[in-house]
């Protein structure tokens, strides 16, 4: 794409996110953007096909904007208390961008996924990875992220959906920490963290390691996470 083009298509993105902020998705019409960006609308049509297509660059711009903000969080020696933190940050991202929010979370079919979600996914995956290494997850790293993911976009979703005024914030404070405490350990003791953990931090080892570095086949590798998952439960 040259740089006319992608000024047209950044300059269309901005307006475009602006009107689905102020009003909602319903609002973002190609006949509505393309007024107020002044240009055609067949310009419109040239660069996003149609108003799905614009939805589905405003949701990936959405995603960029999100990531951008989980990836200011500063690492601590406690990748719990980051587990904690990254929660809340989402929550706030969802109640300060609701419309947004809605159009990266919500879907309007059944299977409709924005692709820029996999690489929020992988973020949450790598956090969850730092847990599992402390030897501090109960479960495997992608089942926590699953349970981790429905129950915060799940109280996103509520809080956007009520009016500010009766929001209770402390809702999410207690989700947040009944799902967290219920995925994770306390701190090890020194001596022993226990058989579920450790085989959940080895299991997360392997998933950073380079496997040409492993004395095991693939088959023996696969056999070998098989019995750490088990151990796991």
């Amino acid at each position: 794409m040259d740089d006319a083009k992608t000024r047209t298509r950044r300059q269309i993105l901005e307006v475009a996110a602006g009107i689905l902020e102020r009003e909602g998705a319903q609002a973002v019409s190609t006949r509505a953007v393309a007024a107020a960006a002044g240009i055609r609308a067949a310009s419109l049509y040239q660069l996003f096909d149609d108003k799905d297509g614009l939805l589905s660059a405003l949701a990936i711009h959405a995603f960029d904007i999100y990531l951008a903000e989980k990836h200011t969080l500063a690492r601590t020696d406690d990748p719990v208390d980051d587990m904690r933190r990254g929660w809340d940050i989402h929550v706030e991202f969802g109640l300060r961008h609701p419309a947004f929010y809605l159009l990266m979370f919500g879907t309007d079919r059944p299977g409709r996924r924005p692709p820029a979600a996999d690489e929020a996914n992988d973020l949450l995956l790598k956090f969850l990875d730092r847990v599992a290494a402390a030897g501090r997850l109960r479960v495997p790293t992608p089942l926590a992220a699953r349970l981790s993911s429905a129950a915060v976009i799940g109280v996103t979703l509520s809080l956007v959906g009520t009016p500010a005024e009766n929001r209770d914030l402390g809702i999410s404070a207690r989700m947040r920490d009944t799902v967290i405490d219920s995925l994770t350990t306390d701190p090890p003791p020194a001596m022993d963290p226990g058989l579920a953990s450790r085989a959940v931090a080895l299991d997360a080892a392997l998933t950073t390691t380079d496997g040409a570095t492993l004395p095991l086949s693939p088959t023996e590798t696969a056999l070998l996470r098989d019995w750490l998952h088990r151990l796991a439960r």
